[in-house]
């Protein structure tokens, strides 16, 4: 029994890395496998990992996520958006002393736009972790919404503000804290299916996986090429608004076993170049109670595996395909912020 729940969900990590754990299987990032990383390493060549951080580009995409805008701060003076080519000789009432030109900047960036990592704070759902046949609204390892996870509330003088949501718990700073550096190993999805929008189930995995003799360990990061972010990248921040909502291959989410091998292969992380891993494929006819996203639920809810999205594979998936290589070393720490359930990053992988 742990701190928060009288029962777990059925096959989930909660509480195998103690009561109060907050990074599910990044625990498997051990200096082991950080070694094993290393071990990959012959050709001392980097890949960047991720788009450029304003693109996609628009909102087509999801419109509650917007473009970054980026600004100048404010100067010395108070002035706001003027700190930039500013001389400072201009700045010191004094006299011309200085030599110095400066610029300063701000950004306001929806931490979930481009290339990303989910955090286990990102998706929980309604389940009965008291044993009490009651419903609660949890988090991974059993942390609570509304305790642990603080979402928007009316401000205490009645002046419909809003306080901001904060995760106390679960949130990125303690993955970016490890480093997140292993081994990481790529299946090339779209070498062998092109870029047609389809769902690929566990036989078709399996299939290209043992085309490209790619082999998966516990606690390797896996990275699934669809070539999704390499199409983003030529419409130049100008998706076709259609188009960008059914390309490119993703995972079936309706496949059981697909499900069960992603338990039971131990990964730490699961990464794909596409929107969201799994398919965003319309109307849900299912009429049972179910998740909407049931690779996010299984992932981020019950196995505490973290998903990265949009990242940029092309480059080193194209220079592994010529090598007959599938594994790398794999550095992707998401931005020291507290208490965020989602973050850009600049994952870097060395061959």
């Amino acid at each position: 029994m742990t701190k928060r729940w009288k029962q777990r969900p059925p096959g989930s990590t909660w509480g195998d890395w103690g009561d109060d754990d907050e990074l599910g299987r990044i625990n498997l990032l051990t200096p082991e496998k950080v070694l094993q990383g290393v071990h990959e390493v012959e050709a001392g060549i980097s890949f960047c990992l991720s788009l450029p951080l304003d693109y996609p580009g628009g909102t087509a995409l999801n419109q509650r996520r917007r473009p970054p805008v980026v600004a100048p701060t404010e100067d010395m003076k108070g002035n706001p958006g003027t700190f930039y080519n500013v001389h400072m000789s201009e700045m010191d009432e004094g006299g011309p002393r200085f030599i110095d030109v400066w610029a300063d900047d701000v950004v306001t960036l929806s931490l979930q736009y481009s290339t990303q990592w989910d955090a286990l704070a990102h998706v929980g759902a309604e389940f009965d972790a008291d044993g009490d046949g009651v419903e609660e609204a949890v988090y991974y390892n059993g942390y609570r919404a509304g305790v642990d996870l603080v979402g928007p509330k009316p401000d205490a003088a009645g002046d419909g503000g809003q306080h901001l949501s904060f995760a106390h718990h679960l949130g990125l700073e303690h993955m970016a804290f490890t480093g997140v550096q292993g081994r990481g190993v790529l299946i090339d999805l779209a070498h062998h299916l092109g870029h047609d929008w389809r769902g690929v189930d566990l036989t078709t995995l399996k299939e290209i996986m043992g085309a490209d003799h790619v082999v998966v360990e516990p606690g390797d990061m896996l990275l699934l090429h669809t070539g999704f972010a390499t199409e983003v990248l030529k419409w130049n921040r100008q998706p076709d608004p259609v188009k960008i909502h059914a390309m490119c291959t993703y995972l079936d989410a309706k496949d059981e076993s697909l499900l069960q091998w992603i338990s039971d292969s131990q990964i730490s992380a699961l990464v794909a170049d596409n929107y969201a891993v799994e398919g965003m494929t319309g109307r849900d006819r299912d009429v049972s109670r179910h998740s909407l996203l049931p690779i996010h639920h299984l992932c981020l809810f019950r196995l505490g595996v973290p998903l990265g999205e949009m990242w940029y594979l092309h480059e080193l998936a194209t220079w592994l395909r010529e090598h007959n290589r599938s594994r790398f070393l794999l550095t992707a720490p998401p931005l020291r912020m507290p208490g965020v359930v989602g973050s850009p990053l600049t994952p870097v992988a060395t061959v």
